[in-house]
C-alpha cells in the first residue's frame, strides 16, 4: 500500500488537515499529499462548529408538560384534542423520540374534529412519511387501504344528501303568486315563489315580506351577476336540493348568489360541487382566490387539500406561498378555520427543513407567532421565529423574539440569548444568563454545553464532562473532546472519545470526525469503512464543511488500499456479521453493491443491518431498494412482506409470505412468515407450525449468514417449548457457522438448566467476539451475583447509556435498602435524557411507595404519554388517582 495518501497537486502544496470540517484544501478534484501526521495544522479542527441552537420546543421538565397534556387531554372537548396531540408531538420532537412524535401526529390525525384539521394533519403524515407511499400500494394489493395517504372525498354527500331549506312552513302565507318569473335580460325563468323564498331569510323577506318584490310576478334579476343557466339551475335546487351537472362557470355564478343572498344549503352545495372540478394545483390556486374571496370554507379546505398535497414542492410555487403568506386573520379562517396554529407549524417545518433562512420560513413563521393562541404555542412560535432571525444574522430582532419566548416560560431560549450576547462580545453576560437559569432548578444536560462554550481550557473541559454525564446523547462535547486530543496529537484517544458515542448512537458528524481520526493514523482501510458507513445512511452526504462529496472523498481513500475481490467482500462480510460489527458490515454491503452481485440480496441485508443501528428510516429505504432490485417475483414479495411487516402490517406481510411460497419454496419466504407469525400470535400452538417453518426454511439454499439466524431462532421457540435439549442444539449448531449472537440463547439454555456458571460463561464469549458488545453485558449480569451483576450494568451503562434496564437495576436495589431518595434519584437521572415507559413506571410506583401521590400521577400521566393503553400502567394510574385528595 502506498505511504503517500493523495498524489501531489498542480500547484502549490498543501497539508492535511486532520479536522471533521475543514482539514483537507480541495482543487481539481485532488486532496494535498499526505507526508507525515506528526506535522499536522490543525487549527481548523478547534474551529469546529458550535452546537446548534434547535428550533424545537424544549420544556425544561418534559415529564411535567406531558403529564399536563394527558389531564387536559382526559377532561378536554373533542375539538381541542387535535392541538394537544399537536403539543405533545412538538414535545416529542424536542426529546428526539422520532417514533412517539409520529404517533401523536397519528392520534392529532385521529382525533380531527373539523376538515380543515383532518386536511392538515393528514397533508403533515403524509409529509412525515415521504418516500413510504409505496406502502399504500402494497396495502391496497392486500385490499386495505391506508387512510392517511388518500385524499378525502369532499363531494361524496352531494348525491345522497338534500339540503333542508331554511324556510318552507306550509302554514306560511304568501300573499304573492305561487309562481314568480325571474327576468335576466330576455329570458324569463319561472320558480315556485315559496321553495326559492325558502333558501334564505333575504329571499324570504323579498318574496313574502314588505318589499315591493313580494306582491311582484315578475322580477328583473339582471343586475345580480347570474346568468339564464344559472338562475334555472337555482329554481331547480330550491324545489329538490338537488344541483344538476353544470359548468364550473355557472357554479361560480351560484355561489356568488347564494353569498349575496345568504343561501347556505345552495352556498355548501355549490362548494362541494366545485371541490369536484379541483384536479391540479393551478386549479386549487385559482378556485382558493374565489373560496376566500366569498368566505367559502368547504371550498378553501378542498383547495387547501390539494396544495397540501404537494408539499413540498408546492412552496416552490410562488403563488401557492402568496395565498398562505398574505392571508389576513379573517380569509385564514375561512381556509383553515380554527387549524391556523397547525396549518403555519407544518408550513413552517417543511420551508426550514428546505432553507430555514429563506424569506418563505421566516413569513410562515410570523404567521405561526400571530396564530399562537395559548402560552405554549407561543413559545413554539416565539423560539422557531427567533432561531431563524439568529441564522438570518438579525441579531435585533432575534434577541427580541428570544426574549419574548423566556419571559412566556421557554428557558431553552435562553440559549440563543446567550450566543446573541456573545456574538457582541459579552461572553460574560452569556455566562451570567445561564448561572441565572441553573441556579432556579435542577441543571440539565444543555445548560453545560452551552455555558461551556464561554469558557476556555479546563473550565470549559469540565463543563462538557458535567453535560455528558447529565445527558450522555449531546454530540458536541464528544466532537470538541476528541478535537482537543487531537490538537494535542493523542490521535488514538480522540478515536477513543468519538468511539464512546458511536458505540450507541450512529451520527453522520461522528462518522466523518473518525474518518479524520483514521486518516492519520494512516489506517485508510477504516476509513473507507466509515465513508462508506456515511453514504449508506445518506448518499449525498457533503463533507468538510459541506464542500466536498462524500463519494468524491471515497474514491480518493479507495486509490490508496487493496482492492476485494467478489470473493474477499463475502469472507469479509462474514467476519464481521459474525463480530457484531454493524458498521464494518454496512461498509462491505456498500462495497459489493458496486458489482454485479444480487442487488435485492445485499439491499436486504443493508436494511437489517440499518434497523440493528436504530435508523429506521434508512432501513425502509434500503428494503424498497431490494424490492425494486428483485431478481424474481416471488423475492420481490418476500421484501413487500417484510415492507408491510416493518410498518405495523403483519397479516397484510404473511399473506405476502405466503404468495411467494405459492411461486417457489424459499428461505426467505419461509423465515418471513415464520417471524410474521410468532410475533402475531399469543396461541401456544402457534409455536408447533412456527418450528415447521422453520425447518421447512432451513432446508431451502441459503447463506449461512441467513441460516444462523434462523437456527438461532428455531432454539428460541425450542426454548419457550421447554425443549431445552434441542434448543441447545439449534444454538450449537448456529455457533459452528459463525452466528454469533447465539453465545445467548444458549447461556439461557445453561441458565434454565440450573447451569448459572455456564450461562456466565457462555456470556462472556459473546463480549469477547461481539464488537458491540453492551446487550451481552446487560444479558451476563443476569447469571451472577449482585457485586458482578452491579459492575456488568455499569459497564452497560458506559457502553450505551440508553439502556434502561441498568438504571432500572439500581433503582430497584437501592429501594430494597430503604435508600428511596437515592433509587428515585437514580431513575430521574436517567428520565432527563430518555422518555422511557418503564423508568416513569418505576419511579410512579416509588412516589406511590413513598406517599407523594402527585408525583406518582404526575408521572403516570407522562408514560400514558407514551403508551396510553399499557395496561399495567393504566392500573396503576387508576389507583394513584384515586388516592389524589
Amino acid at each position: 500500500m502506498r505511504k503517500l495518501f493523495f498524489s501531489e497537486l498542480t500547484c502549490k502544496e498543501t497539508k492535511l488537515h486532520s479536522a471533521p470540517h475543514s482539514w483537507l484544501p480541495l482543487e481539481k478534484g485532488k486532496l494535498s499529499e499526505f507526508s507525515d501526521h506528526s506535522n499536522f495544522s490543525i487549527e481548523s479542527l478547534m474551529k469546529m462548529p458550535e452546537s446548534e441552537v434547535l428550533p424545537h420546543f424544549k420544556p425544561v421538565d418534559y415529564v411535567d408538560i406531558l403529564a399536563q397534556i394527558h389531564e387536559e387531554l382526559e377532561s378536554c372537548p373533542p375539538d381541542e384534542k387535535s392541538c394537544l396531540y399537536l403539543l405533545q408531538f412538538q414535545v416529542f420532537r424536542g426529546l428526539g423520540e422520532a417514533k412517539l412524535s409520529r404517533r401523536s401526529l397519528q392520534s392529532a390525525w385521529e382525533k380531527a374534529s373539523t376538515i380543515h384539521e383532518k386536511v392538515t394533519f393528514g397533508a403533515w403524515l403524509k409529509y412525515e412519511k415521504k418516500g413510504e407511499e409505496p406502502i399504500s400500494d402494497l396495502l391496497s394489493s392486500c385490499g386495505k387501504c391506508s387512510q392517511e395517504f388518500k385524499l378525502l372525498d369532499f363531494v361524496s354527500q352531494i348525491s345522497t344528501e338534500s339540503y333542508e331549506m331554511s324556510y318552507d312552513d306550509e302554514s306560511d302565507v304568501f300573499w304573492g303568486s305561487p309562481v314568480v318569473h325571474l327576468r335576466i335580460t330576455d329570458d324569463m325563468i319561472a320558480c315556485d315563489r315559496r321553495k326559492l323564498a325558502a333558501l334564505s331569510t333575504p329571499l324570504y323577506a323579498m318574496l313574502n315580506g314588505g318589499f315591493r318584490e313580494s306582491h311582484l310576478e315578475v322580477i328583473d334579476m339582471s343586475q345580480n351577476g347570474i346568468s339564464p343557466i344559472g338562475m334555472r339551475a337555482i329554481g331547480k335546487f330550491s324545489l329538490s336540493g338537488r344541483l344538476p351537472y353544470l359548468s364550473a362557470d355557472v357554479i361560480l355564478e351560484m355561489l356568488d348568489f347564494a353569498n349575496k343572498f345568504c343561501c347556505n344549503g345552495l352556498k355548501d352545495a355549490c362548494e362541494r360541487k366545485l371541490a369536484s372540478f379541483i384536479c391540479s394545483r393551478q386549479d386549487a390556486i385559482d378556485f382558493m382566490e374565489c373560496a376566500l374571496e366569498l368566505g367559502c370554507s368547504i371550498l378553501a379546505a378542498a383547495c387547501l387539500q390539494v396544495l397540501l398535497n404537494e408539499l413540498p414542492e408546492c412552496l416552490n410555487d410562488e403563488q401557492v406561498v402568496r395565498i398562505f403568506c398574505s392571508a389576513s386573520k379573517q380569509r385564514r379562517s375561512t381556509m383553515v378555520g380554527n387549524a391556523s396554529f397547525s396549518l403555519y407549524c407544518l408550513l413552517s417545518e417543511v420551508s426550514m427543513s428546505t432553507d430555514a433562512t429563506s424569506d418563505v420560513t421566516v413569513a410562515f413563521l410570523e404567521k405561526l407567532v400571530e396564530s399562537a393562541s395559548d402560552s405554549r404555542q407561543k413559545q413554539l412560535a416565539l423560539h422557531q421565529l427567533a432561531c431563524t432571525r439568529l441564522l438570518r444574522k438579525d441579531y435585533t430582532e432575534a434577541e427580541r423574539l428570544f426574549n419574548a419566548a423566556f419571559t412566556a416560560g421557554h428557558l431553552y431560549s435562553v440559549v440563543g440569548l446567550a450566543r446573541l450576547s456573545s456574538t457582541r462580545g459579552n461572553t460574560h453576560f452569556s455566562l451570567k444568563l445561564l448561572d441565572s437559569v441553573m441556579s432556579s432548578r435542577r441543571p440539565l444536560g444543555w445548560m453545560y454545553q452551552e455555558r461551556a462554550l464561554y469558557l476556555e481550557g479546563d473550565n470549559k473541559l469540565e463543563n462538557l464532562n458535567k453535560a455528558t454525564e447529565l445527558d450522555p446523547t449531546l454530540t458536541y462535547p464528544y466532537m470538541f473532546r476528541a478535537a482537543s486530543l487531537m490538537k494535542r496529537q493523542s490521535v488514538e484517544a480522540a478515536l477513543m472519545e468519538v468511539n464512546r458515542i458511536l458505540g450507541f448512537k450512529l451520527v453522520l458528524e461522528c462518522l466523518e470526525l473518525r474518518f479524520c481520526c483514521y486518516l492519520a493514523l494512516e489506517d485508510y482501510r477504516a476509513a473507507l469503512c466509515d465513508v462508506q458507513a456515511i453514504l449508506t445512511l445518506a448518499p449525498d452526504y457533503r463533507m468538510i464543511g459541506g464542500r466536498v462529496a462524500a463519494k468524491q472523498l471515497r474514491m480518493l481513500v479507495m486509490e490508496n488500499v487493496e482492492q476485494w475481490t467478489t470473493a474477499d467482500c463475502w469472507m469479509q462480510l462474514y467476519d464481521r456479521w459474525s463480530s457484531v460489527d454493524d458498521i464494518g458490515s454496512l461498509s462491505v454491503i456498500y462495497q459489493m453493491l458496486e458489482s454485479d452481485a444480487a442487488k435485492g440480496v445485499l439491499y436486504f441485508r443493508q436494511s437489517l443491518l440499518l434497523l440493528r443501528l436504530n435508523c429506521p428510516e434508512a432501513a425502509m429505504r434500503s428494503l424498497q431498494l431490494a424490492r425494486v432490485h428483485a431478481a424474481s417475483q416471488h423475492e420481490q414479495l418476500v421484501y413487500e412482506g417484510w415492507i408491510l411487516y416493518d410498518t405495523g402490517h403483519c397479516e397484510e406481510g404473511l399473506q405476502k409470505a405466503e404468495s411467494s411460497i405459492a411461486i417457489q419454496r424459499s428461505f426467505e419466504a419461509f423465515f418471513l412468515k415464520a417471524y410474521a407469525l410468532a410475533d402475531s400470535s399469543l396461541d401456544p400452538s402457534t409455536s408447533a407450525t412456527v418450528v415447521s417453518l422453520l425447518e421447512d426454511a432451513l432446508r431451502c439454499p441459503s447463506d449461512r449468514l441467513r441460516k444462523g439466524q434462523a437456527l438461532n431462532n428455531l432454539g428460541s421457540v425450542y426454548v419457550d417449548c421447554g425443549k431445552l435439549d434441542l434448543a441447545a442444539e439449534c444454538y450449537i449448531n448456529a455457533l459452528k457457522i459463525g452466528h454469533t449472537r447465539a453465545h445467548q440463547g444458549l447461556a439461557r439454555v445453561h441458565y434454565l438448566r440450573n447451569n448459572r456458571t455456564g450461562a456466565y460463561e457462555e456470556m462472556t464469549k459473546l463480549i469477547e467476539k461481539a464488537r458491540s458488545n453492551a446487550s451481552a453485558y446487560e444479558k451476563r449480569s443476569e447469571y451472577c451475583d449482585r457485586e458482578l451483576t452491579k459492575a456488568d450494568l455499569q459497564m452497560v451503562t458506559k457502553l450505551d447509556p440508553l439502556r434502561v434496564y441498568p438504571y432500572r437495576y439500581r433503582a430497584a436495589v437501592l429501594m430494597d435498602n430503604h435508600k428511596e431518595k437515592e433509587a428515585i434519584a437514580e431513575l430521574t437521572r436517567a428520565i432527563a435524557f430518555k422518555a422511557d415507559l418503564n423508568l416513569l413506571h418505576l419511579r410512579a410506583a416509588f412516589h406511590e411507595h413513598v406517599g407523594d401521590i402527585s408525583s406518582a400521577l404526575r408521572d403516570c400521566r407522562a408514560a400514558l404519554s407514551v403508551d396510553p393503553n399499557h395496561q399495567e400502567m393504566l392500573e396503576l394510574h387508576h389507583r394513584v388517582n384515586s388516592q389524589e385528595p
